[in-house]
């Protein structure tokens, strides 16, 4: 399965956040939108990490700020934040994207309302100190059948302090595919209480 930001629309997420109210982007990671995926070049001499941004609209042609698997600075995501005009707003960060949320969540949480991981990479990256002191709610999503990287975010995601837990049963690793109303269901119940 290739994912992208289309799997929010065919999953009818985008529109299922719409009728609740909430105004809902869904973005393609670097390289990884339509188009394919391209290697990772290592930052030019002038560059900021808004001239590495992806170009909106343009992530098939975008470089990534990091390898697969390694935590890209978390000051790229924020110039992606802003560029779009989030403001304070809620993540939702399913599995390669935790590349790019979690160092996001550790050097910017201000920004955000709420974090929606759901079985992200790159968890164990971090200590649980440095979760410790993140005060973002955040709900946690993994399918219970999802033994591997499902049960390794949970461990090391439980040391935020203000998580709450939304296992899917049933679900494998992209479990929002698996279960969509019940991820549909436990979304929305967790946006509601942060009113």
């Amino acid at each position: 399965i290739r994912f992208s930001s289309d799997t929010w629309l065919q999953l009818q997420t985008l529109a299922t956040l719409a009728r609740a109210g909430y105004r809902a982007v869904a973005i393609d990671l670097p390289g990884k939108g339509r188009g394919g995926a391209r290697r990772p070049r290592p930052p030019a001499r002038g560059d900021t990490p808004v001239s590495r941004a992806p170009g909106l609209g343009r992530s098939k042609d975008a470089v990534a700020p990091a390898p697969v698997g390694q935590p890209a600075p978390g000051a790229f995501l924020k110039a992606v934040w802003e560029a779009l005009g989030l403001g304070t707003a809620v993540l939702v960060s399913p599995s390669l994207s935790g590349m790019y949320s979690l160092p996001f969540l550790l050097e910017h949480s201000a920004l955000l309302k709420a974090y929606v991981p759901v079985a992200p990479i790159c968890t164990e990256k971090f200590l649980p100190e440095q979760y410790a002191r993140i005060k973002t709610p955040t709900l946690i999503v993994y399918g219970e059948q999802d033994a591997e990287l499902g049960q390794a975010s949970l461990g090391n995601l439980r040391h935020l302090p203000a998580h709450r837990v939304l296992a899917l049963q049933g679900a494998g690793h992209a479990c929002y595919l698996d279960k969509p109303d019940e991820w549909h269901r436990g979304l929305l119940a967790f946006l509601q209480q942060l009113e």
